[in-house]
């Protein structure tokens, strides 16, 4: 019966879209090795190589880690570039255990956010609208600039927020922007776009925390006023 190769195989069952859809953690350790290589021989495919490969260092990455870039040669359908990707993988995943998690900042507070965004806003001469995005213990996952504007205010699109905040997997979301006239009292603008973003928020679940306004020195907080 003549062999399918990897790109003939049902795509739930081919490593890359595997990982797409599924997430790397439902890869095995062989697959994971087969989207390095990218290919195998006229004989295996990549997954096949990989599996023999792991099978004859006892399925144990540490010791694969071991092997040189001739040993690894030995392979049929295994080069010098491949040799070179697997141990490089090795490598990175030897210098990952020996690194500290990244310390992601509390953003609780009105304080906090503005002592966060104060240093990337100060100096600006035009309105930034930036949101923040949150796990359930306030730590920052990531913060995302949404719009550049003008003197006096600048647009922004829920919808795009919206996305952000989804595609983050986030549960708390906190929005900042500057006044870089320095006068602190939120517009109307302002506070029509809080409640509008409060509702969105409300309809996809997302705790909305706050919104700050920033100047150079001051902040105001919807939530501090009763507000948000």
């Amino acid at each position: 019966m003549e062999k399918l190769n990897i790109n003939q195989w049902a795509e739930e069952d081919r490593p890359r879209e595997k990982m797409e859809s599924q997430g790397a953690e439902s890869l095995t350790n062989a697959e994971l090795l087969a989207i390095l290589i990218g290919s195998g021989s006229t004989k295996e495919s990549a997954v096949e190589l990989m599996k023999r490969l792991l099978s004859d260092c006892k399925n144990n990455l540490n010791t694969l880690g071991k092997k040189t870039i001739h040993d690894l040669c030995q392979y049929n359908g295994i080069g010098k570039a491949k040799a070179i990707s697997i141990l490089a993988a090795c490598e990175l995943g030897k210098r990952r255990q020996m690194e500290n998690p990244e310390e992601r900042p509390d953003l609780g507070t009105a304080t906090r956010i503005y002592n966060h965004m104060h240093p990337i806003m100060q100096d600006l001469d035009v309105e930034e609208f930036w949101i923040l995005l949150l796990n359930q213990h306030y730590r920052l996952i990531k913060k995302v600039k949404i719009s550049h504007g003008g003197i006096t205010e600048t647009a922004v699109d829920i919808r795009i927020i919206i996305r952000e905040a989804v595609m983050a997997n986030c549960t708390i979301l906190a929005v900042c922007h500057n006044h870089p006239s320095g006068n602190l009292s939120p517009s109307r603008q302002d506070e029509e776009l809080t409640l509008s973003i409060k509702r969105a928020c409300e309809l996809m679940h997302i705790h909305f925390l706050d919104h700050v306004i920033i100047t150079d020195g001051l902040y105001y907080s919807f939530k501090e006023q009763g507000k948000c």
